[in-house]
């Protein structure tokens, strides 16, 4: 079970793990070099580590710590108990939700793994914001999507407000970087995937039109600013496009990736 220990100071270095959760690239770099990631809210961390994730250790108001009980009793991490007026000291903002958890990361699966069942994946180039990754998780569990791919600047998803977006989805949905940017488009059609770019490029038909009657499909959505680079734009083996109303040409690329799931999912 684990140990709860009450702590009144913000500078006791057992919470290190917690500290200035709204710097990004602060927390991008200490959860790099220590191999961890951060649940926030009771059932986000209980998602992630009924995954089976290992927790390092636990952060809760004394209220949370009834709903979250089963998850403490199996685990041997120590708690740190604390007022809700000290979680907000250490970690930057107000931690409404009440509870948070320090997880140790895994490895990362390998393509082959990832892939072996599936027959719609979504692939990510460039996408950085880490709202949008954690929201297109959420569709892709959502709409019945089997995997995530993501290309090596793609922001993280194990970044706690990706986590949270998602709803802890990240730990359901199998995921993985891509190994080789520039050829992970033609490594995707060896596997037998039908790759289809969302793109306003030129030659892009509709969506529904783009994926009727394929078997495997990755579709294949870019970054929040320019879109698809035009190197995957020109690799993929079909364009697609939401058509749009006039004066609109296209959405965001979460409401986009929503679109084109619930299309693709029923073809």
């Amino acid at each position: 079970m684990a140990e709860l220990v009450d702590v009144d100071s913000p500078d006791d270095p057992r919470l290190a793990d917690y500290r200035d959760l709204r710097d990004v690239e602060l927390r991008k770099s200490i959860e790099a070099a220590e191999g961890l990631f951060l649940a926030e809210g009771a059932k986000v961390v209980r998602r992630a580590v009924e995954a089976g994730f290992t927790p390092r250790s636990f952060l809760m108001a004394p209220r949370w710590l009834a709903g979250l009980a089963d998850v403490l009793e199996a685990s041997d991490a120590p708690c740190y108990v604390v007022s809700e007026a000290l979680a907000e000291q250490v970690t930057g903002f107000h931690v409404h939700r009440g509870a948070l958890a320090s997880l140790a990361r895994r490895p990362l699966p390998s393509l082959e793994s990832v892939l072996m069942a599936a027959r719609s994946v979504l692939v990510l180039e460039d996408i950085v914001d880490h709202t949008n990754v954690g929201a297109i998780f959420r569709c892709a569990a959502g709409l019945g999507f089997d995997a995530v791919l993501l290309a090596p600047r793609c922001a993280d998803p194990l970044y706690r407000r990706s986590i949270k977006v998602a709803m802890g989805t990240v730990f359901s949905v199998p995921w993985t970087r891509l190994p080789d940017w520039y050829d992970a488009l033609p490594t995707l059609e060896s596997l037998g995937f039908t790759t289809v770019a969302l793109t306003l490029a030129p030659d892009s038909v509709d969506i529904e039109s783009a994926v009727a009657g394929l078997d495997k499909v990755a579709l294949v959505l870019g970054s929040e600013g320019h879109g698809l680079s035009t190197h995957w734009e020109q690799a993929a083996s079909r364009r697609a496009i939401i058509p749009m109303s006039a004066g609109v040409d296209s959405l965001n690329v979460a409401a986009a990736t929503a679109v084109a799931c619930y299309v693709t999912a029923r073809r």
